[in-house]
Order: C-alpha cells, then structure tokens, then sequence
C-alpha cells in the first residue's frame, strides 16, 4: 500500500537574529508557520531502500530526505521502502522545502511507516539534520528559539491566504548571516521581543495585529538584491500591504485577509514569468505536536 505524506513550505512572521554565540552558531527568536504549499512524499513497500526525486538537480546524497533515511538507518530502523519525492516548494527560496522533507520522513517513522515505532530522540535526529527540522516535527506554528531547537508548539490555526513569490535570485544564508554581524546589534530583550507579542495576536487570531507585527531581520539586506526588490515593489504597488521576505532565502510573502483579497492582489501581479507565484494559506492542522528540547 503507497502512503503519502505532506512535507509543508513554512515562512516566518518574525525573524529575529540575536547575534553571533561563541559556539559560532546564531541565536534567534522566531514566529514560523507551516503552509498549504507542501511537497509529497510516496512510500510504498520495497524489499531495499530506494530513493528518487522527480527534480534531478535535488536527487543527490545530500538531499534532506534521503539523508533522513539515511539517519532512520545509523540509529537501528531500518527503512525498507521505495521513497518518491515530488517537489512543489521551491529550493533554496527560505521556504524550508529540505528541512520538512526530512521532518516528513520522521513523522512517518515515528507512526511506524517504516516498520514497528521505535522509541527514539526524534529531536536529536532532527537537529542533526538541519537547524528547521524541528520546527517541522511540532506540526503547526511554533516559537522557535536558540539555533532552532527549542520549539513552542502554539497551537492550531486561522487559515489565512498569502501570496508568495519567488524570484529568479538567491541568497547566501551565510554571506547574510556574516552581513548582520558586520552591523552594530542592538540588544533583545525577550520581554520585548517582537515575536512574543506576534505569538499572542496569532493565538487570538488577530489579523491585523500580526500583520503589524511581522518582520525579518535579514528583510532589509535582502532588498540589496535587484530581483527581490522587484518582487517586493510588484506586491506592494498590487495592493499588498507588508510583503516581508519569508526566511533567510529570496522568497517574498505577503499576507491577505480573506481569499477574495489575496487572489485580487496576484491579479494585480505584474511580473515576468521567470518570478513564480504562489497562492496558499497557512496549514492549519489539528494533529500538531509538543515538541520539547
């Protein structure tokens, strides 16, 4: 029997950036939720593992999923099955496409996908794999925080609409750290932190108070780049009214009250066709999971 799984794209509402650690590592404070854009996953039954990606510059040993598989094995499950995954989110974009391939993969695992549910650090395995794996394991938004292992789960959630653009760019997630340290940091106060007050509207599902709230640290360097720039200007001069980069990538998003709003602003989309757009909403999910660290 295929099963298949849904392997969701997340933006982040808030982004954070808390400053370079002495482990090398960069502390953040993050709002991230998950989206009805999802890439699919098949697992049918198979004597041996095997792994295809209908995107062949994606199928390598590096690939998020198969190195997952790959860790199922290291720590005693042994995955026999053919894996197929078919990509819909874009890569490298800051929608974390590979981290929730991976994360989907888990999830499987620990409903017994891959043979009996074994009893194992889930979280240890995640980290290892990609500092937004975790994320992806709670199910729903989350507060993330430290390098992205400590995961508050918040909850389930509205079901607002978003755009979301992708532009013919990309960023360097580590020329943009190494840009921010460059910057004179100004102290977080967690008791003031942005994204503590964006978890609160969320839960009340307040849409005007989050969209207030929504922010990026890495928003205004990325505007430094002519092709997300043009994506942001095309949104906002369409009627959006925060577009904000989605993570650490060149994707741009831009929240809408209601349907009827977010599909009269991608009518409005004046773009050339090598910029793709996206027409989603937040995946609301009533089996979300506790994740602790």
């Amino acid at each position: 029997m295929v099963k298949t799984l849904r392997a969701p794209a997340k933006i982040n509402l808030t982004l954070e950036v808390l400053g370079r650690r002495e482990d090398g590592y960069h502390g953040l404070r993050s709002v991230m939720v998950p989206l009805e854009l999802a890439d699919s996953i098949e697992v049918a039954p198979s004597e041996t593992l095997a792994f295809a990606c209908d995107d062949e510059s994606l199928g390598g040993e590096d690939n998020l999923a198969l190195r997952a598989l790959r860790a199922l094995s290291s720590a005693g499950l042994e995955p026999r099955a053919k894996v197929t995954l078919r990509k819909r989110v874009p890569a490298r974009a800051g929608l974390g496409g590979g981290s929730s391939d991976a994360a989907a993969i888990l999830l499987a695992a620990m409903d017994g996908a891959f043979g009996p549910a074994q009893t194992l650090d889930w979280l240890r395995i995640a980290r290892a794999l990609g500092s937004d794996v975790p994320f992806f394991l709670a199910g729903t938004a989350a507060l993330v925080e430290g390098t992205g292992e400590r995961v508050t789960a918040l909850g389930a959630l509205p079901s607002w609409p978003l755009l979301v653009v992708k532009p013919p760019a990309t960023i360097s997630t580590a020329d943009a750290y190494a840009a921010l340290d460059r910057r004179e940091r100004r102290i977080r106060p967690r008791a003031d932190s942005v994204s503590l007050l964006c978890v609160e509207a969320l839960q009340r599902a307040d849409y005007s108070a989050v969209e207030a709230l929504i922010s990026n640290d890495f928003d205004e360097l990325a505007m430094e780049e002519p092709a997300i720039r043009r994506a942001s200007d095309a949104l906002r001069s369409a009627g959006a009214t925060r577009p904000l980069l989605a993570g650490s990538g060149s994707c741009i998003f831009a929240l809408a009250p209601d349907v009827a709003t977010r599909d009269a602003i991608a009518q409005a989309l004046q773009l050339p066709p090598e910029f793709t757009v996206f027409a989603t909403s937040f995946a609301s999910n009533a089996g979300w999971r506790a994740i602790g660290a």
